[in-house]
């Protein structure tokens, strides 16, 4: 291939860029002899066969517009010189493939372009005239590796509310320029072609072929939004407004336009609706497996959810994989559904009782965010050692009682009337013995019907419910007694006596209530009550007595042995049980 001798002008021709035959333009890259700087010379060869001499003014045009142009977006003008059969331009060379040449690009990408090639019609459209390029297209934008996009060929480019002649109403290429075009283009007028390239971008259609997207009625309109099912539905609608054909349905300049397209997201993704955010399990037996259903569901219409389970590291857990835990699953695992309902599974038999766990499930999607959270709360069934209660409340108003009652019947037994009372309370204690043996029998005697309660069971409730009522006679008993013949203090000791009988006898039962063994119980009473007069008689004739010592300890230790001997026995099972759990996982 022969090139052009342009060293007298200074420059030497590398390689041809690109010609337009009917235009008589061809487009050189060449080197500056004296500087060795690239730049493009622009050749009109108005003589050349086929070529048109109108083309003359399209060159003096785009010399005076870019003359006057400073944008890092559009190549500076160098300069001009005349040729024997035309002219040449001279312009700053770019090192970028015009968008013309099948690339590809992803939707962000796309969007970086749109975005930096409104930033430079905004420049041109704020110029005083402003300024209207008239033929923007793929092969007029230059984008190099680095995403910087430059402006090219000015050559049909009109500036401010020039009329439009009628050698030039054709002008531009068909499918890229708008209706009102053909009579008076307006700065709106560029973004029809720039939002006609976007969608060759977007769709992958070549420039030549843009007319297989119009519409057969109207060739103006594009019809793209069903090839872009993934893209944001508010993107598309900008894209659409980009390319309205009715000119008061389009953006009206490029400022506009690009404030309107930076917030927006260019690829549609899916939600995630959780229906809760946290999953409790609480076990009721060791080794339970505990289930509960998640819901899962994506509101945006024409998009569908993809998703995957995968349980958050845990210093506690053992090494596992993310597609496999050893006491957390999900099912399904993996699923790409819009609705979609997840059952979770947690396997508690690797699990310490009576613990607290708390784990994290981790749903990645192609959703946005990508990683969504759910927290899970295991409480594990409780220690299988049995917890026995200890009534110390009950014991300790017993003894008080028992106290009270004995100081109550020392002074009673110095007051008047203390022996009218006793005999008194002796007829009370066997009528209230006998009321109380009769009632207890009853009751047996139904119980035993029922099928509830054993032989002992039957006979303790008999005993305890007749000396329970015949003390209570006996009590009333007294008091009648001791009230009818004696004096003051007699009264008085007699009715603390009464009082504290009776708050024994109500504790009494409590601790009876609540022990189980009743046996252990009754025993229990007997111990604390002996510890309770021995307290008191040791008061009386002094602590250190031997025979007093001898009493607190017989009924003291015991009873401190019976008190203790279940929570050192329950913490000593528990502790083993806890040496058990060792190879189990910890909360």
């Amino acid at each position: 291939m022969s090139y052009p001798d342009f060293s007298p002008q200074g420059y030497q021709v590398i390689t041809e860029l690109g010609r337009n035959r009917e235009g008589g333009r061809i487009t050189w890259l060449t080197s500056n002899v004296n500087t060795s700087q690239q730049v493009v010379v622009k050749q009109f060869c108005f003589a050349q066969l086929g070529s048109n001499w109108s083309a003359f003014t399209a060159h003096e045009r785009e010399i005076q517009v870019l003359q006057g142009l400073n944008h890092p977006g559009i190549p500076k003008y160098l300069g001009a010189f005349e040729t024997p059969d035309g002219f040449c331009l001279i312009q700053e060379y770019k090192n970028a493939p015009t968008l013309g040449l099948r690339r590809s690009f992803d939707a962000e990408e796309i969007k970086q372009i749109a975005v930096k090639a409104l930033s430079i019609l905004v420049y041109l459209q704020n110029r005083i005239p402003p300024i209207i390029h008239r033929d923007i297209k793929p092969e007029n934008i230059l984008v190099d590796d680095q995403f910087n996009v430059y402006l090219i060929d000015f050559g049909m480019s009109r500036v401010g509310s020039e009329e439009v002649s009628g050698s030039s109403v054709f002008k531009g290429t068909l499918g890229f320029i708008p209706p009102e075009q053909m009579r008076q283009p307006t700065i709106a007028s560029d973004l029809y072609g720039l939002g006609t390239t976007l969608i060759c971008l977007l769709t992958g259609t070549p420039s030549g072929q843009i007319q297989k997207l119009t519409d057969d009625d109207d060739p103006h309109i594009i019809n793209f939004r069903h090839l872009l099912p993934q893209l944001n539905l508010r993107f598309l609608n900008w894209l659409e407004l980009m390319v309205k054909p009715k000119l008061k349905d389009r953006f009206v300049n490029a400022q506009t336009a690009l404030e309107a397209l930076k917030p927006l997201d260019v690829v549609r993704f899916p939600e995630v609706e959780l229906s809760q955010s946290m999953l409790e399990f609480t076990a009721t037996r060791l080794g339970e497996k505990l289930r509960q259903t998640i819901t899962i569901e994506n509101p945006i219409p024409d998009t569908v959810l993809q998703g995957k389970w995968e349980v958050a590291p845990h210093p506690q857990d053992p090494p596992h994989t993310p597609d496999s835990h050893p006491w957390i699953s999900v099912e399904p695992a993996n699923f790409s559904s819009n609705h979609t309902a997840c059952r979770v599974q947690v396997d508690t038999s690797q699990l310490m009782a009576d613990k607290l766990y708390k784990r994290q499930l981790l749903l990645l999607t192609n959703a946005y965010p990508e990683v969504h959270h759910l927290t899970l709360e295991i409480e594990t069934a409780a220690l299988p050692i049995q917890r026995q209660k200890v009534p110390y409340a009950g014991l300790s108003v017993w003894l008080l009682s028992c106290v009270m009652a004995s100081i109550a019947i020392t002074l009673s037994m110095t007051a008047d009337g203390f022996g009218t009372g006793v005999k008194v309370g002796l007829v009370g204690a066997w009528v209230g013995f006998g009321l109380g043996f009769l009632v207890g029998v009853e009751s047996a005697f139904e119980a035993v019907l029922r099928g509830k309660g054993g032989f002992l069971d039957v006979l303790l409730g008999l005993l305890v419910g007749a000396v329970m009522v015949g003390g209570i006679g006996a009590g009333v008993g007294f008091l009648i007694g001791i009230v009818a013949a004696g004096g003051f203090v007699a009264v008085v000791t007699a009715i603390v006596g009464f009082v504290a009988v009776v708050v024994a006898l109500v504790a009494a039962v409590a601790v009876v209530a609540d022990v189980e063994n009743k046996f252990t119980a009754i025993f229990l009473l007997l111990l604390t009550a002996g510890l309770g007069t021995s307290i008191r008689i040791g008061c009386m004739i002094g602590l250190f007595n031997s025979y007093i010592l001898l009493a607190l300890a017989g009924t003291g230790l015991p009873l401190a042995t019976i008190l203790l001997y279940p929570r050192l026995q329950r913490r000593k099972l528990i502790t083993k049980y806890r040496q058990s759990e060792e190879r189990l996982i910890k909360p």
